[in-house]
């Protein structure tokens, strides 16, 4: 009954204590729920709470999703209990921005060391006010940090010395908490809001080499974190244009019968490529294999596509593109994988490796008569070639992409497209729980109630 409350709640994207409410007040909740004419609530909204977290603890949101997969396939035509094990797949992934809120250097110091400050006040029994005079941290008593320092933000000198002040005051603040409160410091809760601390002062602030206190760092960290609420989500970006303060949501659907079968959720900055293991790993729960594996282009550096071309699936994906402006491209040059050599249109030779640049003799090269349409490399170098570690399918792939059937089949993934499309309009563009974990449940739902409609959908 619950976990029909649970897509109930997702299908209509409501609260927890929506959810309660409408299992007492909507003739449709009570009829779902088997509880037609009942007057109280189904459940509190204390047991709603525990139930998804236990369902969660017991990885059953995925049983949930392969359940609604099993019934989408089977509306295909399919005989319920034969379903076919190997299917024509395809994985695809979309943004989704994190449910933290994102913060500068000097608010998220500021919000993690008033978090910290909330937290001694409560175990010392005091005001909030007196914990931040006694600590030496005066900042904190305005609502905002930015505002107590009342600096020229536009000024790089005032903003610099007002990232000093507050890194000077918040190293007060621990200090003072280690000398009234030293038994606590490794305690949870404190020690967890340290932790947070600690972490976004040693990404975001530098020694001054000059000696002069503290400062931001150049660059960024290469695991930024960018909120106090939400550790997991980070900056990372779709395209060139498009940056992503969150998520990546992923989906791997059933090309003929349109069913999404897994998911997966990667903070931001990390590589589509990382998704694809663990969304092979759902699939092997439920012996599904790979008979043709469509795949975006992200995905193609993942060691788990060699994995899946060994047990005999066909992989399809755009290739890269190997143009190189006016110039040769590697298409232009001879490329034998037998004898692992590439051969130059002016005849020049050179071993090749997987995954490596190979350079050409930079003598040769100057002397040739088609440099100019070969190379624009510096005097003293020649023409260099990228070798992918996947050359021998990338090679393949650039030949299909010559003809128009093999075209064709490169646009056979448009459903998974499709039904991120859906996914995106029903979960929406923004994560609806802080951390990983949640929101692949949130996902796992979303998608669950995507297969139903889809059965729905081919059925009548």
């Amino acid at each position: 009954m619950m976990a029909c409350a649970l897509i109930l709640q997702g299908y209509l994207g409501v609260s927890d204590s929506d959810a309660v409410e409408l299992s007492v007040a909507d003739l449709r909740w009570q009829m779902v729920l088997g509880r037609v004419g009942e007057t109280v609530p189904a459940y509190s909204q204390g047991a709603l709470f525990a139930f998804r977290d236990r369902l969660i603890a017991h990885d059953m949101d995925r049983r949930l999703l392969e359940r609604t997969a099993a019934i989408a396939r089977a509306t295909k035509g399919f005989d319920g209990k034969k379903l076919p094990k190997t299917l024509r797949i395809a994985i695809d992934s979309s943004p989704l921005n994190g449910a933290g809120r994102v913060e500068d250097t000097i608010n998220l110091i500021g919000h993690a060391a008033r978090k910290v400050v909330t937290c001694v006040a409560q175990l010392l029994d005091w005001e909030v006010d007196r914990v931040c005079r006694q600590a030496g941290i005066p900042l904190l008593l305005e609502k905002s940090v930015k505002r107590a320092l009342d600096r020229d933000w536009s000024d790089p000198q005032e903003k610099a010395e007002a990232v000093d002040v507050l890194a000077r005051q918040v190293l007060s603040l621990e200090r003072w908490i280690e000398e009234k409160l030293p038994a606590e410091v490794g305690q949870p809760p404190l020690d967890r809001l340290l932790g947070v601390l600690h972490q976004i002062m040693e990404q975001d602030l530098d020694p001054d080499p000059g000696g002069k206190g503290f400062r931001i760092v150049d660059g960024v960290a290469p695991d930024r974190r960018i909120s106090v609420e939400d550790g997991e989500m980070r900056h990372g970006r779709k395209s060139k244009s498009k940056r992503i303060d969150g998520y990546k949501r992923h989906v791997a659907t059933d090309l003929d019968s349109q069913a999404i079968l897994a998911c997966a959720v990667t903070p931001a900055n990390r590589p589509e490529h990382e998704a694809l293991p663990e969304l092979k790993d759902d699939l092997d729960e439920q012996g599904i294999r790979f008979a043709e594996a469509h795949f975006d282009r992200g995905y193609m550096a993942s060691p788990t596509v060699v994995e899946i071309q060994a047990q005999g699936a066909e992989i399809l994906c755009k290739p890269w593109n190997t143009g190189h402006g006016n110039l040769f491209t590697k298409e232009d040059f001879d490329l034998d994988l037998r004898s692992m050599t590439i051969t130059c249109p002016a005849g020049q030779m050179a071993p090749i490796r997987f995954g490596q640049t190979v350079k050409l003799d930079p003598d040769t090269c100057a002397a040739c008569r088609l440099r100019g349409a070969c190379t624009k490399a510096r005097k003293g170098n020649g023409r260099s070639v990228s070798i992918a570690h996947d050359e021998r399918l990338q090679k393949k792939l650039r030949e299909a992409a010559k003809t128009k059937s093999g075209r064709q089949r490169f646009c056979e993934r448009v459903p998974v497209e499709h039904r991120l499309a859906h996914i995106g309009q029903r979960q929406g563009n923004d994560a609806r729980y802080a951390g990983i974990r949640k929101n692949v449940y949130d996902l796992r739902r979303t998608a669950a109630i995507q297969n139903l409609e889809t059965a729905q959908r081919k059925a009548s």
